[in-house]
């Protein structure tokens, strides 16, 4: 057992169901596509950690997916319980600094995911801003239920609101370098990850001829 613990959020890779607000420009066979690449970049991105893993699954565990790690499914009502769950049970078998991650970033590499271990050595918190006004990643050095709880998830000032509720209860926080993540087309084809896949390119194009 390590001291540090990633924790990864995947979504049951099932068609209509992932990636949602991309399948109303490109479909659901297209949005499937994506979220099916984007997942094997965080797969990657987390295979090269000396550190444990625990994958939560949306609906049911994968075997084929982190063959080696431990797996289960996420517990709670909404994101912001299902993260807490995660968390709790993460310190309870002894994690000292926990980070989790969720699996639509398409530059993640293990570089943020270390560094964001590294950063709660003097921190309690520690959070990868998405360029949406989210969050990539979030770590723990303790349980901190107030970030959980009362959050506009999903919508722009989740961060923002996020560190002043923070700030005023004079906990420590660091931040990393903002990513964006893939929620939209107009995301999609503005990132790197599209311009140099030509065969998801192809394919998305395929789908809607």
């Amino acid at each position: 057992m390590t001291d540090a613990l990633v924790i990864v959020f995947v979504k049951n890779i099932k068609l209509g169901t992932v990636k949602t607000r991309l399948a109303k420009t490109i479909g659901d066979i297209g949005a499937f596509e994506v979220y099916s690449e984007l997942v094997k970049i965080t797969e990657k991105a987390t295979e090269k950690l000396d550190i444990d893993k625990r994958i939560y699954f949306s609906n049911a565990v994968v075997d084929t997916k982190w063959k080696n790690d431990f797996k289960t499914v996420q517990n709670g009502v909404d994101l912001g319980e299902r993260m807490l769950n995660a968390f709790k049970e993460g310190f309870e078998v002894g994690y000292k600094k926990i980070v989790l991650i969720g699996s639509d970033l398409p530059d993640l590499n293990e570089t943020y995911i270390t560094k964001g271990i590294e950063a709660l050595n003097e921190n309690d918190v520690v959070f990868g801003p998405a360029e949406d006004g989210g969050y990539y990643l979030i770590g723990l050095s303790k349980i901190e239920e107030s970030i959980f709880k009362n959050k506009p998830w999903s919508q722009p000032n989740l961060l923002k609101q996020t560190l002043q509720e923070l700030q005023r209860l004079q906990i420590t926080v660091s931040t990393l370098e903002p990513l964006n993540d893939i929620d939209t087309y107009e995301d999609l084809i503005a990132s790197n990850f599209y311009k140099l896949n030509l065969k998801l390119q192809e394919k998305i194009q395929q789908f809607n001829d």
